[in-house]
């Protein structure tokens, strides 16, 4: 009869441990969390350069390390992201310019930075239409 009762001890004690170390463990590792994910230039003339700063905050419990930004073609350069460790709770920035030189119509493009995240590496997004310039 002890045997059973122990058993069931051993294993409600179990889960709950299981479950509080599952609870605390959220936010472990680092975490980059952007404002937002995605930015829209609208109409614009080939031949522009357009620039806009994402923003994010590392809202994990270890240092977050960004060890590259990969882009999908030339027209866009990622500029200005933080080579020093963010620390949790501390905000950074990426800026990304976006030459609409040799493009015509609709443009969506995908920015990837690669981090130490605990989600793994993360995409940003802008979008823009490019028209011709006037005379």
């Amino acid at each position: 009869m002890k045997a059973p009762v122990l058993f069931l001890c051993f294993a409600f004690s179990f889960a709950i441990s299981t479950l509080a170390q599952s609870q605390t463990d959220d936010n472990k590792g680092a975490i980059i969390t952007w404002e937002v994910t995605s930015y829209e230039f609208g109409d614009i003339y080939k031949g522009d350069k357009v620039q806009h700063t994402f923003k994010f905050t590392n809202t994990g419990s270890s240092p977050l390390i960004i060890t590259n930004v990969e882009v999908t073609c030339g027209c866009t350069i990622p500029k200005g992201w933080p080579r020093d460790p963010i620390m949790p709770g501390n905000r950074g920035e990426l800026q990304v310019q976006f030459d609409s030189s040799g493009k015509f119509g609709r443009q969506n493009k995908v920015v990837t930075v690669v981090s130490n995240s605990r989600y793994g590496n993360s995409q940003i997004t802008f979008s823009a239409n490019v028209l011709e310039k006037k005379n």
